[in-house]
């Protein structure tokens, strides 16, 4: 069956000699994997490949079998033309961390298209923002509500977050229980949107360490969840 599917690119695999596994998350069902065989034999056919960058948003004409893993694409096309996300060194850094993310939490083959909306949405102004150090963190922060495990908006005046059970709490719960600088900052990300981020002043230490909670925090919440191969990079990238 040949159709047309929006997509966004999660990650790519090189199979066997000259194939190419392309796993992409589609506005019609959910996470897709594509096999490109052959497109490594020559440096013809090798171009089409710039097309699979991380997080990039195609639309493929592919054909679909249901009861098979792997589908094939007939033709491929950019829906957006980045301008600065796979050139600009800082924004690649946040786009390879989120594309590892995204990669990892997004399992579902199903149609979930506000979830598919928010990404394609989010990158599109990520690709024009000039200023993005703090991108990532509302990203999660937000993506957060479409994976199940939002904090909860209330009780935000309480002194306590439970990354546990993702509340506002009056007392300390243990080793769940943030406070302090953390719990300022996620204070704030909740009531802004991405139009807001100019508003967020921290430093890098703590970037890193409100990042560091926002990844347990998912860890918690997801089973299988593992911390990205690329935290480092990023962390580098904007010390």
């Amino acid at each position: 069956m040949l159709t047309k599917n929006n997509s966004i690119v999660l990650s790519k695999l090189k199979y066997r000699d000259y194939d190419l596994i392309v796993k992409c998350y589609t506005q019609q069902r959910g996470v897709v994997s594509y096999i490109l065989r052959g497109v490594l034999k020559s440096k013809k056919s090798q171009t089409k490949t710039v097309y699979f960058q991380a997080l990039s948003l195609l639309q493929i004409e592919e054909s679909y079998k249901p009861n098979q893993s792997l589908h094939s694409i007939r033709e491929v096309k950019p829906n957006y033309i980045y301008k600065s996300l796979h050139t600009n060194i800082y924004k690649s850094a946040i786009v390879l961390f989120l594309s590892e993310i995204l990669s990892n939490v997004l399992k579902e083959e199903e149609k979930n298209e506000s979830l598919f909306d928010y990404i394609e949405t989010a990158l599109q102004y990520l690709d024009n923002l000039e200023q993005y150090a703090n991108f990532h963190l509302l990203f999660l922060l937000k993506l957060t509500r479409y994976l199940g495990f939002q904090p909860e908006n209330i009780n935000k005046d309480y002194p306590y977050f439970n990354l546990e059970s993702g509340t506002f709490e009056a007392s300390t719960n243990g080793i769940y229980s943030i406070s302090g600088e953390n719990l300022t900052l996620l204070k704030c990300l909740l009531g802004i949107n991405f139009d807001g981020l100019h508003t967020i002043k921290i430093n890098a230490k703590q970037r890193q360490e409100f990042l560091n909670m926002l990844l347990y925090y998912f860890e918690l919440h997801l089973g299988g969840f593992k911390k990205p191969k690329s935290l480092q990079v990023l962390n580098d990238v904007f010390h």
